[in-house]
């Protein structure tokens, strides 16, 4: 009988750099710094928030370092939550990605991608955004289907350029706004005391404008010497991440007040504007095309692996768990994704939907790196890369993650939302038991 062939290996260490750097850099750094410059209106508070995500991130990112590099499969933190915890959670993560995160966070980026190119191009009116979006979660939905090489190329060329784009908008801020502004650094604080709850608040904003740092993990089974390159790339890529995150929040400081980037949907093309002029909005509007249209493929060429892993484990459809005879890729899992992002698109906002995949994500993120605590008791755990700071390292990303939680739903702004969405994990429990426990149950007797 000829077996199909499983997934290759053909991802190397820069590609899976541009991967981490390419899926995290989407819509955050530009389209998040209003909402936390009005919860934290001051510069302390908000460099201090940035700082704390970006150490919360790192955090996450050496973990999975170690983990990746023991397990380097396809799936990434669905297996180290099977690794570590069994079937069920891991059943539960999958479930999460198929019902909220994943089509989630695929049609938060879509959505602002379609937002800056219909606003640059003109070629068609803003209420149209919608379907601008679900076109382009179809196209390089399709792109990652046609191969490996073609996502991977996508994903570095865009990287590259958003990247350079960010150091641009720095510089020229630095050089050529601070001089002419002296800078918004000061009063440090607010007259008025901030509320604990807004730092938390704030963060789950910050933590979607940092996540990506872990998106690498889910193709671990395509990554060369992957004992070496995973924990390579997952840490040069978030340190990247956080330096340009840091730079960027003081060259926006640079020329604005920290009112001016309350009241300023799109910070960037405003600090651009001021320095440069109307030519300015036009280069940010593209540079958060060119930004979230890399995102949006990164985030279409890793997510659909945590289906595939899922299938070939019996935890779902089989025939999701096909490679395509031709091109390499799970073609179908990727379809199953371009279809629920698209649903998604259609009848949701973007803070809906960003909202819903930090609150849903999360959870899993700090089971994945909870994991480290079990498998180190074993005696044929032996990872080639060990997390430096352990167990506080690992320790501080999972209190966090307990934290933020706690502070969503007890917060009234976000209380029901963040219950609504937990509430729809949960559901996947009695899901697990219809459905693979009673197959196992089945199997278990025959």
């Amino acid at each position: 009988m000829h077996q199909q062939p499983g997934l290759q290996r053909q991802i190397g260490l820069w590609s899976a750099v541009a991967i981490v750097i390419g899926t995290t850099i989407g819509s955050g750094i530009f389209r998040s710094p209003a909402g936390i410059a009005d919860k934290l209106p001051g510069p302390l508070p908000l460099a201090a928030i940035w700082v704390a995500g970006g150490l919360l991130a790192l955090c996450g990112a050496l973990s999975f370092a170690e983990l990746g590099s023991m397990y380097p499969r396809t799936g990434g933190v669905y297996a180290y939550i099977k690794e570590g915890f069994g079937r069920l959670p891991a059943f539960l993560f999958g479930w999460a990605e198929i019902t909220v995160i994943r089509a989630a966070a695929v049609g938060a980026i879509a959505m602002t991608f379609a937002d800056y190119f219909l606003r640059v191009t003109q070629l068609l009116p803003a209420e149209n955004a919608r379907y601008v979006a679900a076109v382009a979660i179809a196209v390089m939905g399709g792109v990652n289907i046609l191969g490996v090489k073609w996502g991977t190329l996508t994903i570095s060329l865009t990287t590259l350029a958003k990247y350079g784009a960010l150091l641009f908008i720095i510089v020229i801020a630095l050089v050529v706004g601070l001089p002419q502004t002296g800078g918004h650094f000061t009063p440090v604080m607010p007259a008025t005391p901030i509320p604990s709850s807004a730092y938390g608040l704030a963060l789950v904003s910050v933590l979607w404008a940092y996540d990506g740092w872990g998106d690498l993990s889910y193709v671990g089974g395509e990554v060369k010497d992957p004992q070496k390159n995973l924990p390579k790339a997952l840490i040069l890529g978030t340190l990247a991440i956080i330096m340009i995150y840091l730079l960027a929040n003081i060259a926006y400081l640079a020329v604005l007040s920290v009112d001016e980037i309350r009241r300023s949907p799109l910070v960037a093309a405003d600090v651009a504007q001021k320095v440069i002029g109307p030519a300015g909005v036009i280069f940010v509007g593209t540079t958060v095309m060119i930004s979230t249209f890399g995102s949006l493929t990164a985030s279409l060429f890793a997510s659909p692996r945590i289906f595939f892993a899922m299938a070939e484990d019996g935890l779902f459809f089989r025939p999701v768990a096909k490679v395509h005879p031709r091109f390499g890729t799970p073609h179908v899992a990727i379809g199953i994704n371009i279809v629920l992002a698209v649903i998604f698109v259609l009848i949701r906002t973007f803070d809906q939907l960003a909202d819903a995949f930090v609150t849903a994500i999360i959870p899993f993120y700090a089971l994945a790196v909870a994991a480290m605590f079990v498998l180190r008791r074993r005696a044929d755990y032996q990872p080639a890369f060990r997390t430096p700071g352990y167990p506080v390292v690992p320790l501080l990303f999972v209190l966090s993650t307990i934290y933020l939680l706690v502070n969503a739903l007890i917060d009234p702004s976000s209380r029901v939302a963040t219950a609504i969405t937990l509430g729809i994990v949960i559901v996947g429990i009695p899901v697990y038991y219809m459905t693979v426990g009673r197959a196992q149950g089945a199997g278990s007797r025959t």
